[in-house]
């Protein structure tokens, strides 16, 4: 199982370097390299743990896995919900990278208290080393707070699917299938002793397939090559020029997504702010935060230099 585990950390290693070879540099996530540096951490942290010959060391390799398990859900969600159209506050995230730090510190105590685990025994199973654990009255925190990342996921992703948000239904989808398979082997793994961590295997394949998505959404609204039947909201020919005239300005290798594209058909339709929020059921501030990522692709300073690309 150690070369297993060999294999699966050597495979994680290289998700940071397709990240950069793979994604545009204007389009880089920072939340997605996040979890591809969380996904070896984890798988770093399986692989030390399976080497282990002391109780002290297996700790150590235990603590380094958990710290990239805390924040791969994390890292999840926040992907999920900016493909999904969905944005959040500074102090969301902060919030919810202030309780992953809470779930690590929590993981800190073991080998000095018995609140997360009141045991552990190290073993040697199948080539590999294993703790076995016995539960301390803290542990259940760690079971709430995954159970909640993978019941908002799906929620996240069924409003996008039910409001057509998303920048592309397909891919959409097969995020869904992403979370169930998580949520699946979790609740295995859970039900079931295994000598092998699985979810090494689940994360990698999970991390493997949100860079395919990114890879794919590289081109998918490139608006240039998007005609001007497909767009939703044009209310009359001149207006679909007018449209298909700013499109064109968007800079080489820029895209835009489905929501930011809508948000300027409306903006070029001369609706204020506070109208656009209203045409799309959405805060002013979410209408705010796209018309700043819009001027940032366009590379205008505001407004009135974005209307008047439709001019030049």
């Amino acid at each position: 199982m150690t070369i297993a585990y060999s294999a699966i950390f050597a495979c994680s290693l290289l998700l940071p370097v397709g990240y950069y070879l793979c994604v545009q540099k204007k389009q880089k996530e920072s939340w997605l390299f996040a979890l591809f540096l969380s996904v070896c951490v984890v798988n770093l942290g399986y692989l030390l743990l399976s080497l282990s010959q002391t109780v002290e060391f297996a700790l150590l390799a235990n603590k380094i896995a958990y710290f990239g398990q805390v924040f791969v859900p994390l890292c999840m969600f926040m992907i999920i919900s900016k493909l999904c159209g969905f944005t959040y506050k500074k102090w969301v995230s902060y919030m919810l990278v202030g309780a992953a730090m809470v779930m690590f510190a929590m993981v800190l105590t073991t080998g000095h208290l018995d609140w997360y685990y009141k045991s552990v025994e190290l073993v040697q199973a199948d080539g590999a080393a294993k703790l076995i654990k016995e539960y301390g009255f803290l542990h259940p925190a760690n079971l709430i707070y995954v159970l909640a990342y993978f019941v908002t996921m799906p929620i996240v992703i069924g409003i996008s699917l039910k409001k057509r948000c998303a920048t592309s239904q397909k891919l959409i989808w097969l995020m869904f299938a992403v979370v169930i398979g998580n949520i699946g082997m979790w609740i295995v793994e859970k039900l079931i002793t295994w000598n092998f961590e699985f979810l090494s295997v689940s994360y990698l394949m999970s991390a493997t397939v949100f860079l395919f998505i990114y890879w794919m959404l590289q081109d998918y609204i490139r608006i240039s090559d998007v005609p001007p039947a497909s767009i939703v909201v044009v209310d009359s020919l001149s207006s679909a020029q007018k449209l298909q005239t700013v499109l064109e300005k968007l800079p080489e290798g820029t895209v835009l997504t489905a929501k930011e594209q809508e948000v300027l058909e409306i903006v070029l339709d001369g609706k204020s702010r506070k109208e656009i929020a209203a045409i799309l059921h959405v805060s002013e501030n979410t209408v705010k935060t796209h018309l700043t990522h819009l001027y940032e692709k366009f590379e205008v300073s505001g407004r009135e230099e974005l209307l008047a690309l439709a001019y030049r």
